[in-house]
């Protein structure tokens, strides 16, 4: 884990010690920018530092907190102290805030959506309670309860994270260890024998590499003192040491510099380029050296290295251990009852996915049905529609005759005389008249 000593605020907000910063050298400022601060881990990381970095531009806060003590820090004595910073500030963390609740809601109804039906009314407030890093009463303003409660959040957070990191790796190499064991039994035996051969000559391989220092003892950093500083061994001088590696001179070694220190012992172990290497174990085992040192020499328990803890570490029995390191490989991670109930639990979990999976998929066949069903009553109801179109053409443009005259109108004109009896239609003028010119024509 790295915290963020690049932050002075934050560490002393985190307890993670209250050494005020060093100024730099005038012309020094904006020569050399000062290096992004790493990730704390932490769910709310960005919230955590858009709150920190807006308390660094008050003044008044900076000064109080200059002055302040872990405990007052812890107690939330100096979270009242925000009442007093300026107007903008107040504003701006007010809208951090409310930026926080909304990314927490939108968070709360995707869970919400996967798991419940959506028609479920949830209790945003009753959820957000659930998050221990903000006050869920008050949602639309930061008030000094925010504050305490970030820090408090924060400090048990970051303790709990190489713990919660531990287990992680336990279950990565538990799983690891699973495939494997998985993949042996899908192998015949004779290929099942060759895979186990070469299992074992790569661990064999992996092994066979110059001893490990003791993090911490002298040994180890007369190396680094030499390899990485350029220096003679038998000049090696502890506090020189302490100065050279407290990178940003702040008078205390942090995580981040002290975990610099084991570069040299982790790459007589791992390479990137080796199959037989695993980068994960690496970190883990980083993160042990680290911890290790941290337990040996931070007396006050703050996750900082003083000058004053280094040197009296430095006179100490453990000092001169000689005896080498135990890496990670070397040591058991889990015994066969626990990658048993590991194992246990990932049928579990695969059943569920499977039994998930086939609702799924029946889901999505009754879809497909109801889809069909849609698409022949659209077609049903598209051609009733086409057939009523043409009726209604029908009605409105009926055909004509040759001459424009409409056909069958003699039939129209019997239709609207349904009880008349059915006659010849009388002959038309102009056929009529030739006959009785003829009639009345007398003969020449």
């Amino acid at each position: 884990m790295l915290l963020l000593r690049r932050l002075p605020l934050l560490a002393a907000l985190l307890g993670l010690g209250l050494a005020v910063p060093i100024e730099r050298p005038k012309g020094k400022k904006d020569e050399e920018p000062p290096p992004e601060a790493p990730e704390t881990g932490l769910y709310y990381d960005r919230y955590l530092r858009e709150v920190i970095d807006m308390l660094e531009t008050d003044g008044h806060f900076r000064e109080k907190l200059q002055a302040a003590n872990a405990e007052d820090i812890k107690s939330g004595k100096l979270s009242k102290e925000l009442d007093f910073v300026s107007h903008h500030v107040r504003t701006r963390l007010d809208e951090l805030k409310r930026q926080e609740v909304s990314r927490l809601r939108m968070l709360i109804k995707a869970k919400m959506d996967a798991t419940m039906d959506e028609n479920v009314q949830m209790d945003h407030i009753g959820l957000l309670k659930q998050f221990e890093h903000l006050d869920p009463q008050n949602q639309h303003t930061f008030e000094a309860r925010d504050l305490e409660l970030l820090i408090q959040a924060a400090t048990k957070d970051l303790e709990n994270y190489d713990a919660a990191h531990h287990e992680e790796f336990k279950r990565y190499e538990m799983m690891k260890e699973h495939e494997r064991r998985e993949y042996l039994k899908s192998l015949d035996e004779e290929k099942r024998q060759a895979e186990e051969a070469r299992y074992k000559e790569l661990q064999k391989k992996h092994k066979e590499h110059p001893k490990v220092n003791v993090p911490g003892s002298r040994d180890q950093l007369k190396e680094v003192w030499q390899e990485t500083d350029g220096l003679d061994p038998s000049d090696f001088n502890p506090k020189t040491f302490f100065k050279l590696h407290d990178t940003n001179s702040d008078g205390v070694l942090d995580e981040q510099e002290l975990e610099a220190l084991f570069t040299k012992e982790l790459e007589k172990v791992y390479d990137p380029k080796n199959e037989e290497d695993d980068m994960m174990e690496m970190e883990e085992e980083r993160l042990r050296m680290r911890e290790h040192v941290m337990k040996n020499v931070d007396t006050n328990h703050d996750r900082l290295v003083t000058l004053e803890e280094f040197l009296k570490s430095t006179e100490r029995k453990e000092f001169g251990d000689t005896a080498g390191w135990e890496t990670v490989d070397e040591s058991q991670l889990f015994t066969e009852r626990e990658l048993r109930k590991f194992e246990e639990e990932l049928a579990a979990q695969e059943a569920e996915l499977a039994k998930r999976a086939e609702q799924l998929q029946q889901e999505h066949a009754e879809l497909q049905l109801r889809q069909q069903e849609l698409d022949v009553q659209k077609r049903e109801y598209q051609q009733a529609l086409l057939q009523m179109e043409q009726r209604k053409s029908q009605k409105e443009a009926p055909p004509s005759g040759p001459n424009g005259e409409l056909k069958f109108q003699a039939a129209a004109d019997m239709a609207a005389q349904p009880n008349s009896d059915v006659q010849e239609p009388a002959p038309a003028a102009e056929e009529r008249k030739p006959q009785e010119n003829n009639e009345i024509q007398p003969e020449q």
